[in-house]
């Protein structure tokens, strides 16, 4: 591999969502930072110029760029989660863009899950809506760690700063109420290019980083969890080659903390402990290996491990319990059963549980608990109490995203039915 190659796969990855009301410009604005940054083919560029024309707009529609489907294209609407890959000298990007439309609340919870950023945008002329509040929430529900909020379409208020100044204002006021550590405020026009990877120079009032200038400048190292040493096991490596005739090798992804060879460890759910014999990745040994790192991880003791068991530090383990309070995001069309039973999956751990309590639905838009309709349809999101079938080893979801987050699973119709953050 040439030096050039090896670098870009050392490069750090940012994942961030979008999110807004319908018609904010969520994918005119995506289509703005790929070809802004020149991520994007002459051929994709040509395809879309020919699609434009063809629906008779006066300028490129860079909308169609990330409005992959159809259907989409043709209703004008982003229906299903996107996902597009670019890349800038700094760093590399997954994006997510997710529709607007409250009907696809799970399908925002879904891109969002794994996102450094959440993208919020405003519509200049409209400010802050009742979506903007729903997505500001479930991005401060979803614990992403940064949230930068792209006042959109600034050309169509000519360029004005009060209009600008009071969105922000409006939305001070709300984010006290959630736990978002770091929002950062953005005035844009993705239809025009300001502010989104080239400064503008009509807002010349606006001191600020551009979009793209954030994006790439961002700390996102402390993001995860560096503190507690978390290793579901999702294999047993046990080669028995010639060459490696007692290999016992536990595979995962370390879901947070960090593990380096002599380190003691113990193993849940039985509590033996050993020590780590070795850490290998692909050919190599590690002496030392971190989150979110894919490794195999060997003993020096021979302890009965399997998967869905859990490597730990000694003496510093998760919770451990049957009886797990989570907020949960119903996806399914048919409503959650109380006392319901369903597949629950955490990490690499599968077990059935049971709906035991609705505690309380959450009010999206004026983030109130309604403790009177405890009825969880699809889209809705609550506070429920679940009864697993065996122990959970769990971290609270502010602490752990990847411990802290389960799925449930309808078990007649194998559809993933609900994802939730324990509290």
């Amino acid at each position: 591999m040439s030096g050039k190659d090896s670098g870009y796969l050392d490069m750090e990855l940012l994942r961030f969502t979008t999110a807004g009301s319908v018609d904010d410009g969520k994918s005119t604005l995506i289509g703005r930072l790929l070809y802004d940054s020149k991520a994007i083919f002459e051929d994709q560029m040509e395809a879309i110029e020919r699609a434009s024309e063809r629906i008779g707009g006066e300028e490129v529609n860079l909308a169609l760029l990330t409005d992959g489907l159809r259907a989409e294209r043709e209703q004008g609407i982003t229906i299903d989660v996107a996902y597009r890959y670019f890349a800038t000298p700094k760093r590399k990007f997954i994006i997510a863009d997710t529709p607007g439309h409250i009907q696809y609340t799970r399908n925002m919870v879904t891109g969002a899950s794994t996102a450094n950023v959440a993208l919020i945008l405003v519509d200049a002329r409209h400010g802050v809506l009742e979506q903007t509040l729903r997505h500001a929430y479930i991005a401060s529900l979803l614990q992403i760690p940064h949230v930068i909020v792209c006042v959109n379409k600034m050309d169509l208020v000519d360029y004005d700063e009060a209009v600008y100044d009071k969105i922000k204002t409006d939305l001070e006021g709300l984010s006290s109420k959630l736990s978002v550590k770091d929002i950062r405020y953005v005035p844009i026009s993705a239809l025009k290019g300001d502010n989104v990877v080239d400064r503008s120079s009509r807002m010349d009032w606006y001191q600020g980083p551009t979009l793209m200038y954030l994006l790439e400048n961002i700390h996102i190292g402390s993001d995860i969890n560096h503190d507690d040493f978390r290793f579901p096991v999702q294999y047993v490596i046990r080669p028995q080659s010639k060459d490696f005739p007692d290999y016992r090798g536990y595979g995962g992804r370390i879901a947070s903390g960090d593990i380096k060879v002599g380190d003691r460890v113990a193993v849940l759910p039985s509590g033996f402990a050993s020590a780590v014999k070795s850490i290998d990745l692909f050919d190599e040994s590690l002496e030392y290996a971190f989150a979110p790192q894919s490794v195999s991880i060997t003993l020096e003791d021979d302890i009965d491990i399997s998967r869905g068991d859990m490597l730990v530090r000694e003496g510093n383990g998760p919770q451990v319990g049957q009886d797990i309070d989570v907020m949960l995001c119903w996806f399914n069309e048919r409503k959650m059963v109380p006392k319901g039973k369903y597949t629950l999956r955490h990490t690499s751990m599968e077990a059935r549980c049971m709906v035991k309590e609705v505690n309380y639905k959450m009010n999206i838009n004026t983030l109130e608990k309604n403790k009177e309709d405890k009825e969880i349809s699809m889209n809705d999101i609550g506070r429920v109490t679940l009864r697993t079938t065996k122990p959970l080893f769990f971290d609270s979801y502010t602490k752990n995203r990847t411990t802290g987050s389960l799925i449930l699973v309808d078990e007649a119709t194998n559809e993933t039915v609900a994802a939730g953050m324990i509290v």
